[in-house]
Formats: C-alpha cells, structure tokens, sequence
C-alpha cells in the first residue's frame, strides 16, 4: 500500500475540479510527496465524467493500493458520492481547514474531497496539508478517549450491514461503549 507515511497520495478530478487540484499537486510534489493523478489532465479531449473518476480512486482505496486520496470536482460532492459507494471508502467534502482536521481526526475519512466551485487554491493547498499531516484521533482536540470514541464508530460503520439493521428494527448493532470525559480545554462536544 502506498501510504501518507511514505509521503504517497492517489488523486483525481474531472475538468472542473482540475485547476484547484493541479494547484495542490503542484505544492504537494514541492514539499516531496509523490502524487499519482488519475483524473482528467490538461489537454485531455475528451475529458472523463466525475463520477467514473469517484469509481477508480474509490476502488484503489478499496482495494488496498492507496492509503488516502484527495478528489476534486465543481462541488466536490458528485464524485465524493461516487467514490463513497466503494466499500470502506469513508470520503468527506470539505471547505475549510477546521473540517479537514476534524474530517482525518475524528472521521477517519480516507478519501478528502474539495469543490473548485467554492475552494480557492490556497485554501484548497491548506486543506490539503491539514488533511495529510494528521490521522484519526490525532489533532487539536483534546478530550478524554477521543480516538476510541470515533474508532469505535468507525469500526460500527465498517460492520454496518443494512438488511441486519432492517431485521434488528433499525437498531445499530453496538460493537461497545465509549466513556467520554470533559476536553482539558473548551467545552467536550460529543457530535461525530
């Protein structure tokens, strides 16, 4: 698996979504990280449809070959839903910094999308970075057992299974408990 360790990140976007992720590749390869595009590219004449673009970056992080993936297009959200429907590909759209970090550091989310519709490239290149340099549980919150409380969730996700939720009355099928304990700072929110 190529990993963000390995400074490593699979991206793509269709032709909307391109100018702001050629500007955040462009800072990415500055700052060494070996960026694999999968996406639309200049010049391409007959430029693929968002949604295909979701399927392929969704699929190689299903498949295990990618650990994270940054998407892009106008919205960020039609290939965001795209990618979504590939199994334990937890993608997230964004506009700012504090939704990035809360997006890798509480949500775990692998797969990061922006809309160049509404992201500037600065702001897109800042997302970038929060998203990259940070992992789950880790960041600027600091409250008692705030990993375990979003693995745990998670890991609820992953299992999730709709025809056993349907059977059950709709009710999760609770993997375990979390104690949540006051932030040493700020007030503790306890939303995911």
């Amino acid at each position: 698996m190529k990993t963000v360790k390995d400074k490593q990140v699979l991206v793509g976007a269709d032709f909307a979504g391109r100018p702001l992720k050629d500007a955040v590749v462009r800072h990415l390869q500055s700052k060494g990280w070996t960026v694999t595009d999968i996406g639309v590219k200049a010049g391409d004449e007959n430029p693929e449809m968002f949604h295909r673009i979701g399927f392929k970056v969704g699929a190689k992080i299903a498949e295990g070959e990618f650990e994270r993936a940054l998407i892009f297009c106008g919205t960020g959200m039609g290939i965001h839903i795209a990618a979504g429907k590939c199994p334990g590909v937890h993608c997230g759209v964004v506009e700012s910094v504090p939704a990035a970090l809360r997006a890798i550091t509480g949500n775990g989310v692998n797969v990061l999308s922006m809309g160049a519709f509404y992201v500037a490239p600065q702001m897109g290149i800042e997302i970038a970075d929060a998203f990259l340099e940070h992992k789950l549980g880790e960041g600027y919150e600091d409250w008692k057992n705030f990993y375990e409380f979003h693995k745990l969730a998670i890991d609820e996700i992953n299992a999730f299974d709709y025809g056993e939720f349907k059977k059950n009355g709709f009710e999760v099928k609770k993997l375990g408990e979390v104690e949540l304990g006051p932030a040493k700072t700020g007030v503790l929110s306890a939303q995911g």
